[in-house]
């Protein structure tokens, strides 16, 4: 039996420190995942749309997004809205990360069609667990032929 693809998740993410947890987090659950790692919204279109410094570059489609509400040069929002408008990112699992605790953002990130909402922080168990139920549910590989579910 050969082993699990690695699939890619990226992180929008600007602070250093929710970084490093959220890796640490992949890693500790031993989640065969790449994580790809961009700090703003401007920057987290340009991968996903392959404009800008990513134009032209076969870049991995990720299989789920973490993405901050709270981002420098296009704020979280504003990027969930443009790859839910995008069909070829319309169908990326989309979960919002962020310290907001205020309902407009909750109830602008369901409008937007998040896929889940999770609010920093948590404990690091609490975000270690989470992140295993994500992988579990977003990043299982597809059964092989054959085998019964």
């Amino acid at each position: 039996m050969s082993a699990p693809l690695e699939k890619t998740v990226l992180l929008v993410e600007d602070n250093r420190d929710d970084e490093e947890l959220a890796v640490l987090a992949f890693q500790m659950n031993q989640i065969p995942a790449q994580i790809t790692v961009v700090r703003d919204g401007a920057e987290a279109l340009d991968y996903l749309l392959s404009t800008g410094p990513h134009a032209g570059k076969p870049l991995p489609q990720p299989a789920i997004i973490l993405l901050d509400l709270k981002l420098p040069k296009i704020d979280g929002l504003e990027v969930l809205r443009h790859l839910r408008s995008d069909p070829r990112t319309a169908g990326i699992p989309i979960f919002v990360l962020t310290t907001s605790v205020e309902p407009r953002d909750l109830d602008r990130s369901a409008e937007l069609k998040a896929d889940g909402y999770i609010r920093k922080p948590i404990s690091f168990s609490e975000f270690r667990e989470t992140t295993r139920q994500l992988a579990e549910t977003w990043l299982r590989p597809p059964p092989a032929p054959g085998d019964s579910p």
